[in-house]
């Protein structure tokens, strides 16, 4: 990809937790205000398809600063602390000599999660505004950039906007950045929100998806307030760069780490194969390198988006990523994009309705421990058990009918088979069952299936 800018592009990568690709306004799926994600999407370029991989917060955040998969780098479920040998985003920008930066929610510092991340622990990003994890948004605590433990001032996504504001008006140098903002909603306790905000919608009109038998109206409501308050934030972020002059050469991501169900298929929370819990919105800016009002149909995985913002950035790819450099589908310069992505489930949590005593290991019967792929059309899912999803995601946009058993899908059905084998071919992975990788990883966990305790402290081989 020819450079067309004479210095290398600024980063500026922003992400919801927790915000499903359906619940921004410019899908057309649901009545959700978010007019400054919707301008920025359509008058720029996103992705129709844009799959988490592994719908949890730890090992979404693993496969995001490693480009690697979750079975690679033992990122399987919550609380386990990225390995301090890991090559990530921000070492590798750091190398280059960018100014790196971090700010929210991290996620990826072990099972303490009121903790305070510690230098050695931030993997290369040398600005630092971070909490391991907090969802109090109200009174929420995080890690400035000298080890201080503070609480940021108000609605903690406010805040951390106004710091990323403050370090683009005070950069450190004439360098490049490279900075993460990572907010906390609109992930629960979605009540949590400003009530001006909240006062946008009305909790007893607003209306659930085709396939949700029982429509949590009031979860609904805070999620939705909380998704316009983000938006709002992100229009600030956009104005600022253009009141700056850095909106010419800044690639602009905004994303999300996964979905919520929301009682669509009768379930809720993450990590299931269907849309509402695995697609995110993605869309991203580059003027003059990556075309504008273009809607890209193939997918893009998490691990796929390392490798994409070093190729627009032209810098070299660490060999240890395992995602693909999309940066010349993007730009045009290629039109032969990856058929479809790898998604999966190694070690499911218990799950059920949180409104629920009954929390349960398995789905009607099935254990979910899955595989699968995503392609521009279709969703194929293999558990431990046997086949078990199938939908044409165009003409049953909603997944209310699987196709599994349809006997006049059955060449369709093999040949994504064959596709997910030889994604999981190339990173020597096998549906086993979770035990078999708390094994393997060296993991303990309590009566809840909480990490309980980590026979190594990956972070003693800092110094």
């Amino acid at each position: 990809m020819a450079s067309k800018n004479i210095s290398r592009p600024n980063v500026l990568f922003v992400f919801a937790d927790q915000l499903r690709a359906s619940s921004v306004g410019y899908t057309g799926q649901e009545h959700v205000k978010t007019p400054n994600i919707d301008n920025f999407a359509i008058n720029n370029s996103y992705f129709k398809t844009a799959v988490s991989m592994m719908p949890v917060c730890g090992p979404y955040r693993a496969c995001l600063m490693t480009g690697k998969t979750p079975t690679s780098t033992g990122q399987i479920i919550n609380d386990i602390p990225l390995d301090y040998d890991e090559v990530s985003i921000g070492r590798v920008f750091k190398a280059e000599k960018y100014d790196t930066a971090y700010v929210g929610k991290w996620h990826l510092n072990g099972p303490n999660r009121p903790g305070p991340v510690l230098p050695e622990a931030r993997h290369g990003w040398d600005y630092w505004m971070g909490a391991n994890f907090e969802h109090n948004y109200s009174q929420s605590r995080y890690t400035d950039n000298e080890g201080n433990e503070k609480t940021w001032k108000g609605y903690d996504a406010e805040s951390q906007t106004d710091e990323v504001i403050n370090f683009l008006r005070n950069r450190p140098s004439e360098n490049p950045f490279c900075m993460f903002l990572s907010w906390g909603p609109p992930h629960h306790p979605y009540r949590e929100a400003p009530k001006e905000y909240l006062d946008l919608y009305d909790p007893k009109i607003i209306k659930g998806r085709p396939n949700c038998p029982d429509v949590p109206n009031n979860d609904l409501w805070g999620y939705y307030a909380q998704t316009t308050f983000l938006d709002d934030q992100f229009g600030r972020l956009l104005d600022e760069l253009e009141r700056l002059k850095l909106d010419k050469n800044t690639i602009v991501i905004f994303t999300s780490d996964h979905g919520d169900m929301h009682g669509s298929h009768g379930v809720y929370k993450k990590q299931w194969p269907w849309s509402e819990s695995i697609l995110v919105p993605f869309s991203i800016r580059y003027p003059g390198i990556i075309p504008a009002n273009q809607r890209l149909d193939f997918p893009i995985s998490v691990i796929d988006i390392f490798p994409t913002l070093l190729g627009l950035c032209e810098i070299g790819i660490p060999e240890s990523i395992e995602g693909i450099n999309l940066a010349p589908f993007i730009c045009g310069d290629r039109n032969d994009p990856p058929e479809s992505v790898l998604i999966m489930n190694p070690c499911p949590f218990s799950i059920g309705d949180p409104r629920s005593p009954d929390q349960v290991p398995d789905y009607l019967g099935r254990r979910m421990e899955y595989r699968g792929v995503i392609s521009d059309r279709y969703t194929y899912v293999r558990t431990i058990d046997g086949p078990w999803l199938l939908y044409d995601n165009l003409i049953d946009p909603y997944q209310i009918n699987n196709l599994i058993d349809n006997n006049e899908y059955e060449t369709l059905r093999v040949r994504l088979d064959g596709m997910m084998r030889e994604h999981m071919a190339k990173i020597n992975d096998e549906i086993l069952p979770k035990e078999e990788y708390y094994k393997k990883f060296n993991l303990k966990l309590d009566h809840r299936g909480k990490l309980a305790d980590l026979v190594e402290n990956m972070y003693n081989r800092a110094g």
